[in-house]
């Protein structure tokens, strides 16, 4: 059984990578770079008033972003303007990095998603892996997002381990509340796993200032096309992960 779920998640992990590269090359990863370059060179931005906390440029975290947060293409380019901060060269080796990132977290998702199936029991295939899939999505990237959604460089953050604290609790809730709400064989478990899923949104960490950073615009538009890539990235997980794991279990 755990060669099947190795194999499985190993397949599909590194497709929806590659998938997900693919797709980020001419959604996510152009309006990166255009931030990049609006942040470098000023772009007009406000500075932060006195008292404000500065744009937190250092831990953006895109690496955990579009498909579990919101980006993972974007984890290459490592966003961190310290002064000793290791940056991927443009071209061949960022998006080496990029895939390479992404291949990684498909993995590690894939993992999660294959023992779902097996913890779950029932007969496994394609079309019922995509619905496995779509419920990773709104687990580990659509709910999440309602508190915490996706970031460019140069926006105004909250306190980094408050957001990684917060998006791990709305990730697990969402998860569990979902679990309960459809295989609780009692309302009272699927009224508690609604309980569950809703509440970690009663405490999102928000930045102590607002203002500066990239236009609104850019920002809505990198927001949809994180979540659209990530749906891509999961329904790749859901249908190879199950196409995988029927041929490997007859």
């Amino acid at each position: 059984m755990f060669r099947i779920i190795l194999t499985a998640a190993l397949v599909a992990g590194v497709l929806g990578g590659v998938v997900a590269s693919a797709v980020q090359a001419f959604t996510t990863i152009p309006l990166i770079h255009l931030a990049e370059a609006h942040e470098d060179g000023g772009g007009g931005a406000a500075a932060p008033a006195a008292g404000q906390a500065a744009p937190d440029h250092g831990t953006h975290d895109h690496g955990a972003q579009d498909h579990g947060t919101h980006d993972h293409g974007a984890a290459a380019a490592g966003h961190d303007h310290g002064a000793n901060a290791w940056m991927p060269a443009e071209g061949v080796e960022r998006v080496a990095y990029t895939v390479l990132a992404n291949v990684i977290a498909g993995v590690g998702f894939a993992l999660i998603l294959v023992a779902c199936f097996v913890l779950h029991g029932a007969p496994m295939d394609g079309r019922r892996g995509v619905v496995w899939g779509m419920a990773g999505f709104t687990a580990f990237a659509l709910a999440p997002s309602l508190g915490l959604p996706p970031e460019l460089p140069g926006m105004f953050a909250a306190e980094l381990v408050a957001r990684q604290t917060w998006w791990f609790a709305a990730a697990l809730g969402t998860a569990a509340g979902l679990w309960l709400m459809v295989f609780g064989n009692a309302w009272a478990w699927r009224v508690v796993g609604m309980a569950v899923l809703v509440a970690p949104h009663f405490w999102v960490p928000h930045p102590e200032g607002m203002g500066g950073g990239p236009p609104p615009e850019l920002s809505a538009h990198f927001v949809t096309a994180s979540l659209a890539t990530a749906a891509v990235f999961w329904a790749v997980l859901g249908w190879v992960g199950g196409t995988v794991h029927r041929r490997l279990a007859a």
